[in-house]
């Protein structure tokens, strides 16, 4: 299996993880419940009872972890914040063990020759914020911003690459109206009010950043979807595929990029609400200038007109989701190189804004296999997944889209939410009873990639 294909120069190799889904040590050095630990709590809200408690334990072995990332070659390393370890209470005393951890893992990074990129918030809200109506509350802009000075301020003399908010839609919409995260709500309204929350987050939160580094790069991270109709679409179908792509990407394009929700969305969801969580001003905030954005992209949705379908996403009328074409990832996702390629140059057309390929990869039942080199886990499919979705990548490029890197998703195996343990995106092998890390054969060839372009 060879891949050929060249990137510009100065494109940047990266992967990427998430502070609960990694670090565990929930409640050590001053940490507070967050969120999602009281979601794992509540029985059948996630497989098997699971929880990020331990994790890959990456809060005790850093050192190994980011010797890993060396010796993949990595360029960069995106890394998420958790606010209850930042500040415990949510809004002020910083917890000064919490920063320190932090700061020392940007020190390993740098002195690795590895370049931090920070996302502020990846879905572990404190729960003490969360009882206050978290993202339903419009004073969790304010909320955010003191937790962002807090923490560049703290790390921004080192960390020029900062993002706000991970993949807003599954803090929104998945958590609010669909139920699947946490809180694991499941109410449209909910969702359209918490997304514009979110936002509105966001846009307090820039130039807060900019005020604390002077030389940074600022970004949000959002997680498109191109949607696909079917091969004959009638009108109505076409419909659906608008009030899909509304739901799923318009919703943030629009405010963000646009100073404007799409109208016909604000139609879509009049017999919902009256939008009266829109204020005088929110947009202008939304729509602060940015330095780049965050694209995480694995597959396609595809839709289709039915009448008298009832959608749980505000404005789904008569929309229904329908069978992902195979071949299919451990996620039931579809694998669509040409999706991924589609949507990369959307966003780039959508934001005007130079792009990293955030998140990207895939999970498969992976299993350790003893040999005579020692352990190895050999996964083809992920590896023909890389190769097929940075071919995607590259076309996007020579067909406008300026991207600039590429962090895979996962650097190693992690809680995966809902899922639990169950699904695997590394491209490293955690064994969750012993922690020990083994290099898959993916990230051989991720780093074979990487020395490719270095040479």
């Amino acid at each position: 299996m060879t891949f050929e294909t060249t990137f510009p120069d100065g494109f940047l190799w990266g992967a990427a993880t998430a502070s609960y889904q990694i670090e565990g040590a929930v409640a050590e050095d001053g940490r507070s419940p967050s969120i999602w630990d009281t979601y794992c709590a509540e029985p059948g809200k996630v497989l098997g009872g699971e929880s990020g408690e331990v994790a890959c334990d990456h809060y005790h072995r850093v050192p190994e972890d980011v010797a890993l990332m060396k010796e993949l070659g990595l360029e960069a390393y995106r890394f998420s914040v958790a606010w209850p370890r930042v500040i415990p209470t949510g809004t002020g005393a910083i917890n000064q063990a919490g920063i320190d951890f932090y700061s020392r893992l940007v020190d390993t990074l740098l002195d690795n020759g590895i370049r931090p990129f920070v996302t502020l918030y990846h879905w572990d809200l404190p729960q003490v914020l969360g009882d206050k109506g978290g993202w339903l509350n419009r004073d969790i802009k304010d909320w955010f911003a003191e937790y962002t000075g807090a923490v560049v301020g703290a790390l921004g003399d080192r960390v020029k690459n900062w993002t706000t908010l991970n993949e807003p839609w599954c803090s929104s919409l998945l958590s609010y109206s669909l139920g699947h995260h946490a809180p694991g709500h499941t109410d449209p309204v909910e969702g359209l009010v918490s997304a514009h929350h979110l936002m509105l987050a966001h846009g307090t939160a820039v130039p807060v950043i900019r005020e604390n580094c002077a030389d940074a790069e600022v970004s949000i991270t959002l997680n498109p979807t191109q949607v696909y109709g079917p091969d004959n679409p009638t009108d109505a179908d076409l419909d659906a595929v608008r009030r899909a792509d509304n739901v799923l990407n318009g919703i943030f394009f629009g405010p963000l990029f646009h100073g404007a929700y799409p109208q016909s969305l604000l139609d879509d969801t009049a017999h919902l609400t009256d939008h009266a969580y829109i204020q005088d001003g929110d947009l202008a905030v939304i729509n602060a200038p940015l330095d780049n954005l965050g694209v995480n992209n694995y597959f396609p949705t595809r839709v289709r007109h039915s009448e008298g379908a009832v959608h749980p996403l505000p404005g789904g009328d008569n929309v229904e989701e329908t069978e992902p074409h195979p071949p299919l990832t451990d996620m039931g996702w579809e694998i669509s190189p040409q999706g991924h390629h589609d949507i990369l140059v959307r966003s780039s057309q959508e934001s005007g804004l130079p792009i990293y390929i955030t998140e990207n990869g895939s999970a498969w039942p992976d299993v350790i296999e003893t040999g005579p080199k020692g352990e190895a886990v050999h996964d083809p499919d992920r590896t023909a997944y890389l190769h097929g979705h940075l071919d995607a990548a590259k076309q996007a490029i020579d067909d406008g889209a300026d991207i600039r890197g590429y962090f895979a998703w996962s650097l190693m195996d992690n809680f995966e939410w809902a899922f639990g343990y169950s699904k695997r995106f590394g491209i490293i092998h955690v064994d969750y009873d012993t922690q020990k890390r083994t290099i898959k054969d993916s990230g051989r060839e991720y780093a074979r990639i990487i020395a490719a372009h270095q040479a």
